[in-house]
């Protein structure tokens, strides 16, 4: 009997037309390293009396289906993810193409995700699938990856794939060598490391149904957050924590090849730190910035995409 193996799991992704509907084709076959996408339903214990010490049956509870992805930060796949995350991306060029996704969008995209694992066989097909959240982390070496967490509305399973043949896309993965930081157009120094953040802050409607699923996930105030570590050597991030100024900081990647991924915040608010004396060694300081809207740009983060692909 096969056994199941994560070797040979599969992931295929495709935008829905109507949100909880899988599509009937276009799907793409993602790359990923890892995944909690799944359903549960709990059960209820029964709190009846009369009928003895032995408990009555459970009840099913209502379904709920969520989970991570995580996914690596390449040239092409990671548009689709990004397109999740802040909806469709204004697309100019003519080869390469320049990929720009703006964050402030009302409605955001739903997916169809199904993972396989071919041995069993299963194929599960998360219909209704929402970005709730996407989050990175820069610094000096390791594999580069993002989690991106999901909202689905359910799961359907299958012993065949409802994917067909997804499309195959090259893997052009960028890694933290090909990475930088600048802080107003300038190159920030004495960088240890860096988190990205940036979640929808999804709304599930728990409606009454039949199927115990819900009706939608909306957006609501979205936040971009997160962290740089720094080595103290000057007081340029203190004294702009200290004024209560923003700044625009800039994360990207660039490979050799010439595709490129940018992602700027353009109005980050630093706290003032406590900048401890652990021991002999160099002194950090770790700022927990956040951002907000720029009232010139007028918005609060761009997601710049340069690559191959014509259309996400």
């Amino acid at each position: 009997m096969a056994r199941a193996q994560g070797a040979r799991a599969q992931m295929a992704l495709a935008f829905e037309t109507v949100y909880g509907t899988p599509p009937a084709g276009g799907f793409t076959k993602m790359p990923f390293a890892s995944t909690t996408l799944g359903a549960e339903q709990p059960l209820l214990n029964s709190e009846l009396l009369g009928y003895g010490r032995d408990p009555l049956a459970p009840i099913k509870d209502a379904v709920t289906a969520d989970g991570d992805v995580v996914v690596p930060l390449d040239a092409e796949a990671f548009g689709f993810w990004l397109k999740a995350a802040f909806g469709a991306p204004s697309t100019t060029g003519t080869g390469p193409w320049t990929h720009e996704f703006q964050s402030g969008a009302w409605t955001l995209p739903s997916l169809s995700i199904e993972t396989g694992m071919p041995e069993v066989p299963r194929y599960a097909m998360y219909s209704g699938c929402v970005l709730d959240q996407i989050t990175w982390q820069m610094q000096r070496s390791g594999l580069l990856t993002a989690t991106a967490r999901l909202v689905a509305q359910g799961e359907t399973v299958a012993t065949t794939t409802s994917a067909g043949t997804p499309a195959a896309l090259e893997l052009k993965r960028f890694g933290h060598f090909n990475g930088s930081i600048t802080r107003n157009g300038s190159a920030l120094g004495n960088v240890v490391s860096a988190d990205i953040t940036y979640a929808n802050n999804l709304d599930r409607i728990e409606t009454i149904r039949s199927d115990g699923r819900i009706d939608g996930a909306d957006p609501s105030i979205a936040a971009l957050t997160g962290s740089i570590e720094v080595r103290f050597a000057d007081s340029t991030l203190v004294t702009q924590a200290i004024n209560g100024d923003p700044c625009e900081l800039e994360f990207a990647y660039v490979l050799p090849s010439g595709e490129s991924f940018t992602f700027t915040v353009h109005a980050v608010y630093l706290p003032r730190p406590r900048i401890e004396i652990s021991g002999p060694q160099g002194v950090q300081a770790t700022f927990d910035w956040q951002a907000a809207r720029d009232s010139v740009v007028g918005r609060m983060c761009t997601a710049t995409l340069i690559n191959d692909i014509e259309v996400y």
